[in-house]
């Protein structure tokens, strides 16, 4: 999946969690699905930590104005450096 396709549907994953202020029990489904998908949509071990903030950030009140996944995305292609091995 292309970087683009993954801010997309980061995207869209926060504005589902947008959902909650006007439907407030659309939490219980919606924690733990989010935490799945993040750890679906970013692998490894940053995928796994991801998907605890999400799931915790999703099923506490009054959080889920935190763009995680977006946050997530921004990590993962804009601020994380990659360490390049340089052979002589």
């Amino acid at each position: 999946m292309t970087k683009y396709k993954k801010l997309a549907m980061s995207l869209i994953f926060d504005a589902l969690g947008y959902v909650s202020f006007i439907f407030p029990l659309f939490d219980i489904v919606w924690a733990p699905l989010a935490g799945y998908l993040m750890t679906k949509l970013y692998k490894g071990k940053t995928g796994k930590i991801a998907g605890a903030i999400v799931f915790i950030e999703e099923a506490m009140p009054f959080l889920d104005i935190i763009p995680t996944f977006t946050l997530m995305w921004l990590y993962s292609y804009v601020f994380k450096t990659e360490k390049k091995i340089i052979e002589v």
